[in-house]
This record gives C-alpha cells, sequence and structure tokens, in this order.
C-alpha cells in the first residue's frame, strides 16, 4: 500500500512553498496586493528614498536612480505581474523589477531601515484613509439629498410609528431630517476613523526603529499623514486603527439599514407614501402591475454585506498577539477595502433614489387622520387649557380611545357632545376638539425645539445648511 505522506509530498513538494500552500495562499495574496497595495508602495518606496537621501544614507546620485526606476515601474501594466513561486509575494517582486533596472545592490539599499513591517502597516493606512475619506465624501452627499427633501416636506404630515405602530402625526420633513442628524453623527464616527488612520507607522522597522539616522517625521510628510504614532512597538503592533474603522463602517451600515428597512414599508402598496422614481424599479416578470423597488431592496442587502465585512475585522483581530501577526494583514485587509467599496456603492444608489422620489402629500395626511393618533393632544388640552391634573386628563383620553376602538370607529367621526358624554364633568369647545382631531394642529403645537412645527424643522434644515456650508 503506498504510503499516503510520501504520495502527497511527491505531488505537493517537501520544500517551500509547496503547492498547496501557493494555491490556496500565496495566489490569493498576490493578486489582492496587486489589486488595493501596488501604488501605496511605491508611493512609500519614493517617499523612503527621498528621506534616506536628505538624511545622507543614500547618495544624490543613488536617490535618483532609484527613483527613477520606481517611476517605471509605475508604468507596468499591473496585469503583467502575476505570482511566481520564485518571489514570496508582491514585495520581493517589485524590489525584483527594482533590481532588473538598476542592479540588485542598489534595489536593496533601498530598504535601509525599512521593514515589510512598516511598509505593510504604511500601505495599508494610506488605501484605508482613501476608502475612508470616499465614503465620507459619498455620505456627504446623501444627506444633501436627504435635506434637500426634508425641506420639500416640512409641511408633509404624516403618522410616526413607535413600537412598528402608529403613535403621533409628525411631517416628513422632520422625519428625514432626524434620518440627515443620524447620517451626520455615523460622518463624525468615520473622520474620528480617518484621524486614526492616519497617523504614520514609518521609521518603526521591524518593531523597535532602526541604527540609521532616519527621519520620522519627514516620513509623516512625505506621504501626507497628519502625525506620527510615536512609539514604534505601537506602530507596529496595534490593529484599534482597523478596529475603528471597521466599527464606523459597521456604525454608518446599520444604522442606514434601520431607515431604509422603513423606506421599504413606506414604499410598499398598502402604505403608499414613498413613490421611488421609475429608473429605480423593476416589473415583475410575471405580474405586470407591479413596481418593485429593488434598488431599496439591494441597498439594505448590500448594506448588511458590508457590516459583516466589518465584523469580520474585528473577529479577526479578537485575541491576537500584540504584536506584528499575520491575522491582520493580508487575509484580513480585503475585508475592510471590500466593506467599504460597498457602503460607496449603497450610499451612492440611495442618494439617486432620495433626490427623485415622490411623497403623497394627501393620503400621508389621511393615514395620520386615522388610528386615534392625536388622542395626546386630548390628555394635553385637558390638562393644559381645562386645568385637569394630567393623570387625570390622561386617563379621560384612554376612555375615549377605548370608546372609539370598541365602537370600530376614527376620532374624527366622534362629534363634541358624545365625547362631552363619555367625559362628564368636563365639557370640551367645539374649537377645541376640532383642534384634537387634527393632526396639522397637533404637529404645529410642537414647537419647543425640535419639535414637528413646519418653522421649527425649517429652522433646523437651515441651521444645518449653514453648518455645512462653514466645514
Amino acid at each position: 500500500m503506498t504510503n499516503l505522506k510520501e504520495q502527497f509530498q511527491l505531488e505537493d513538494g517537501t520544500g517551500f512553498p509547496g503547492k498547496t500552500y501557493v494555491n490556496q495562499l500565496l495566489k490569493h495574496v498576490f493578486e489582492d496586493q496587486k489589486e488595493y497595495l501596488l501604488d501605496a508602495m511605491l508611493l512609500i518606496h519614493e517617499a523612503h528614498t527621498i528621506m534616506l537621501s536628505e538624511q545622507k544614507i543614500l547618495s544624490e546620485n543613488e536617490k535618483e536612480q532609484i527613483l527613477g526606476a520606481i517611476t517605471e515601474v509605475k508604468t507596468l501594466n499591473p496585469s503583467s505581474l502575476s505570482y511566481s513561486e520564485q518571489f514570496e509575494d508582491l514585495f520581493f517582486l517589485v524590489e525584483s523589477k527594482l533590481g532588473e533596472l538598476i542592479g540588485d545592490e542598489l534595489a536593496g539599499k533601498m530598504h535601509i531601515a525599512k521593514s515589510r513591517n512598516d511598509l505593510g502597516e504604511g500601505m495599508y493606512r494610506i488605501i484605508i484613509r482613501q476608502y475612508i475619506q470616499e465614503l465620507i465624501n459619498e455620505m456627504n452627499q446623501l444627506r444633501e439629498a436627504v435635506l434637500y427633501q426634508a425641506n420639500q416636506h416640512v409641511d408633509s404630515i404624516m403618522p410616526a410609528h413607535t413600537h412598528t405602530q402608529p403613535a403621533q402625526p409628525t411631517t416628513f420633513g422632520h422625519y428625514l431630517v432626524a434620518i440627515y442628524d443620524n447620517l451626520s453623527r455615523d460622518v463624525t464616527r468615520l473622520q474620528q476613523a480617518y484621524n486614526t488612520v492616519n497617523q504614520s507607522p514609518m521609521g518603526a522597522a521591524a518593531i523597535t526603529t532602526s541604527g540609521f539616522p532616519i527621519n520620522r517625521e519627514r516620513m509623516v510628510e512625505l506621504l501626507g499623514f497628519d502625525g506620527l504614532v510615536e512609539n514604534s512597538y505601537d506602530a507596529i503592533a496595534t490593529g484599534d486603527y482597523l478596529i475603528e474603522s471597521a466599527q464606523a463602517l459597521i456604525s454608518a451600515m446599520t444604522n442606514m439599514g434601520r431607515w431604509l428597512q422603513e423606506f421599504l414599508r413606506m414604499c410598499s402598496k398598502e402604505v403608499g407614501l414613498i413613490k421611488v422614481s421609475d429608473a429605480y424599479v423593476q416589473i415583475s416578470s410575471i405580474m405586470p402591475q407591479k413596481r418593485n423597488p429593488v434598488s431599496i431592496e439591494h441597498s439594505r442587502a448590500i448594506a448588511s454585506s458590508a457590516a459583516s465585512e466589518g465584523l469580520a475585522v474585528i473577529h479577526m483581530i479578537h485575541n491576537t498577539p500584540y504584536g506584528d501577526i499575520n491575522d491582520t494583514e493580508d487575509d484580513l485587509q480585503p475585508h475592510l477595502y471590500k466593506g467599504y467599496e460597498k457602503a460607496v456603492r449603497v450610499v451612492k444608489i440611495m442618494k439617486a433614489v432620495i433626490l427623485t422620489m415622490d411623497f403623497d402629500h394627501d393620503h400621508a395626511y389621511q393615514e395620520a387622520k386615522k388610528n386615534m393618533i392625536t388622542i395626546t393632544e386630548l390628555a394635553d388640552v385637558l390638562a393644559r387649557d381645562y386645568k385637569i391634573p394630567f393623570r387625570r386628563a390622561h386617563k379621560a383620553a384612554s376612555m375615549v380611545s377605548k370608546f372609539a376602538t370598541e365602537q370600530g370607529i376614527e376620532l374624527y367621526e366622534l362629534d363634541v357632545e358624545r365625547i362631552n358624554n363619555l367625559l362628564e364633568d368636563i365639557k370640551l369647545e367645539e374649537e377645541d376638539w376640532q383642534s384634537i382631531i387634527d393632526p396639522r394642529i397637533f404637529v404645529e403645537r410642537r414647537n419647543v425645539t425640535g419639535g414637528t412645527n413646519p418653522k421649527v424643522v425649517k429652522d433646523m434644515i437651515q441651521k444645518r445648511q449653514n453648518h455645512s456650508i462653514h466645514l
């Protein structure tokens, strides 16, 4: 019987790298590095070479030769770069390409006081900051679209829900300002993540810096970082910039998913408050009457997928040693990049949907008259205008609500005489009862800071527009 181990080794090899390791790991890592990291790698090589020259570690001639070779490598078509067992990864392949141009010795001098550790951390931070900035830019455009629609609908009365049940009247404008503020806090979280990410690890080398007289602060300037991760062990060991980037992504996509779910409810035929533009709906293959809001459905799904990529990042860092470790590198990084790519897609889609959607004012107003959602105002009127103790006023409103429910009628179908009979010793004026059952008056009376009153909402919108202009 053939020895199973020997047979496997005949096919897979006994020296590094075995075929299985090549096919299942190194080739995948190489393709990810080529797709995401090549430009950042060459950018760091350039900056490091300039710094070494300024510190008199490289001569001016050596600097010019190295920079010329890097420029030439930049012109290579990335598709022409492919994995070879001769090189473990893209780092060594690039060094080899430079060696072909200026000789291996000079190409090697480019790495004085630089390790794959600080190079890797530097590349990751450069790539991640680009993704965060892109998402911030797109989120700001989405916020602008939301605020634009809010401004169109400060008077568009609709039901607000709590626990998924009709609760009180509000306006679509008031609701959209709430979404805007939620988006704004996520932008703040992304900006904080950007600040954490955009710190330079360069010069930490393997983990203890270098015996060469390098200038770490100069690398901050050359690479466009905002500051320096001062402690060299921290520069290599930390993964908090990855965690914070993932958390900001998870928060943004989870928060979006909640109102995406509500948008889908609002544009259902039964609810019918929102109409998505024809540009972003599909008809059924068998039911031609249908307008499926697939743009929002896909956005909800992709947002969940983006959040999942962020969760993968956190789980992969969890319980890893505090130091240089593969868990935070080649296998983890693509999750973060893909998560941000998906988030950008969601935000772009929803900007288009929100800018072009229509809101059914009349239908929304009629819905706001139903389900006794103005009944809170009965308790308030009794307490505020008739000086009834609030608990008694609340009990009276509850009694009226129960009666209407038992009779299967709405509040506006009850006249003031019936109400006064129910209230017994309390006699409401006709004018007061009409104001209680009118959702428009309900909305207008909420004129305290942050309330639903159209002027208050207008002021909130104006304040946010002014703040956005001055950012």
